[in-house]
């Protein structure tokens, strides 16, 4: 019997494992099933950890997760299509859920799918290697918990290990004389350490854009962000203002591109990660800015150099858990043997021109179209559950409206479920006032709703 190894038990890991799983229940033969996990438990960077920098193991923390991150996109747009929240909570919920809610969620699905045997937990892949001559991979791994090494021999692998742990950190004249603190988004872990500060964001993404908001939910004095090409563009309160291009700093000021500086306590490096393996070797290894369609992966999944070597969720992402389990049921049908692998060439082409594709790409539609079209073409291959794409897709779409017309209240609309049909309820207490965002007192009923 063929051997699969998981890297991560993460939303994708956990995808894959739900993907063979469902395969069982129909009464198909699985393969030889081992996830391989560094945490204590699965989730991913849905696992909240207050560490920063090295773990208990001496190895860097790979959770980038913070304390009081509610999601930043309707729920409604992540909705598994084989479990959905109403399920899984046994009552409607609101559209933006805090971090402990998802991970509830998430983490629902697959213990009743009853796969976490299949884990090994505390677990760290320290090397991949493949053999040309008896076509298999060796997994080596430090199992943390009994302090040891060992390898293992599969036919398959699945990277299923994210791309959000390793900081791009640029650097600025003068950080060294800085007197405040520098820290990457991957390090934060809790605005109320920036209560009543000065704080400096260095980035115009997702990152920036919710560390700024939790900075000034959790009452920081002042926020500026600043951007090298393009602003976020948003009504900000009247503390947080937006700036061209970090050029300098010096102990206690940031200079701008444009002839403006500002006194700051503290500057958060909002810029980004790599895709970062260094425990695969080299012929193995995904190299890849962040982008929708990365080169050298077939179907946004397949490692074109040896089509045995699987990425899940290597794309940026529009679409999350749901574009993972269509992923993670398309790598299933290929190791059946269902879904056929094309030639070298002809993997290397389709990618080439989807890539392509992508950069002639301007709009937040048109982006995230091309994200909701692959899926659709993963899902046709498969049998995922269908779901109307184009009816997440104009989610998408409110959910950018209403951010342009309050960047601080959008988190209190509510959708209709695509999966379902329900629409969500209004949570009972406004997101910019909530600052208990525990599992138990967000699923509080909302007859107790505030009024603020």
């Amino acid at each position: 019997m063929s051997r699969i190894a998981i890297i991560g038990a993460g939303p994708s890991g956990m995808a894959q494992l739900r993907a063979f799983q469902s395969a069982k229940a129909k009464g198909q033969e699985v393969p030889e099933i081992v996830c391989f996990e560094k945490q204590n438990d699965w989730g991913g960077l849905w696992n909240y950890t207050w560490r920063t920098g090295i773990d208990k193991h001496g190895d860097p923390v790979h959770g980038s997760m913070y304390r009081y991150l509610w999601s930043n996109g309707p729920k409604e747009a992540l909705e598994f299509a084989d479990y959905t929240f109403d399920e899984h909570f046994k009552k409607p919920i609101a559209s933006y859920p805090p971090r402990e809610v998802l991970w509830d969620y998430i983490k629902g699905r697959v213990e009743k799918a009853n796969v976490k045997d299949l884990v090994r937990f505390n677990t760290a892949v320290q090397h991949i290697s493949y053999d040309e001559d008896c076509q298999m991979f060796t997994v080596a791994v430090e199992d943390y918990e009994n302090q040891q090494h060992y390898s293992e021999q599969f036919d398959y692998v699945v990277i299923a290990s994210g791309h959000f742990s390793t900081p791009r950190i640029p650097t600025y004249d003068g950080f060294n004389k800085f007197h405040g603190r520098i820290l990457h988004a991957h390090d934060f872990r809790d605005a109320l350490e920036f209560k009543g500060k000065t704080v400096l964001l260095v980035g115009s993404s997702y990152s920036a854009e919710d560390i700024g908001s939790q900075c000034y939910k959790y009452g920081a004095k002042q926020i500026y962000s600043c951007y090298r090409k393009k602003a976020m563009g948003y009504k900000w309160p009247k503390n947080w203002s937006e700036k061209h291009r970090l050029i300098r700093v010096d102990e206690d000021t940031a200079y701008f591109g444009d002839g403006s500086s500002a006194k700051v306590d503290t500057i958060i490096l909002c810029t980004g990660y790599l895709h970062h393996f260094p425990f695969i070797e080299n012929s193995l290894r995904l190299r890849t800015h962040n982008c929708l369609y990365p080169k050298g992966l077939y179907q946004g999944v397949v490692w074109e150099k040896n089509p045995k070597l699987f990425y899940l969720g290597m794309q940026d992402q529009w679409y999350t858990f749901n574009m993972f389990d269509a992923q993670a049921w398309y790598v299933r049908d290929i190791i059946f043997g269902e879904i056929a692998i094309p030639t070298i060439e002809y993997m290397k082409n389709h990618t080439h021109v989807l890539h392509k594709a992508e950069k002639n790409l301007s709009t937040d539609e048109e982006l995230a179209k091309f994200q909701g079209d692959y899926i659709k073409q993963l899902i046709s291959a498969t049998d995922y559950p269908d779901f109307d794409i184009d009816a997440v897709h104009e989610i998408f779409m409110q959910w950018k409206k209403h951010k342009k017309e309050n960047i601080m209240s959008f988190r209190d609309k509510v959708y209709r479920s695509v999966m379902t049909g329900n629409i969500a309820k209004e949570h009972h207490t406004p997101w910019l006032y909530a600052l208990d965002d525990s599992l138990e007192h967000y699923l509080e009923s909302c007859e107790n709703k505030k009024v603020i």
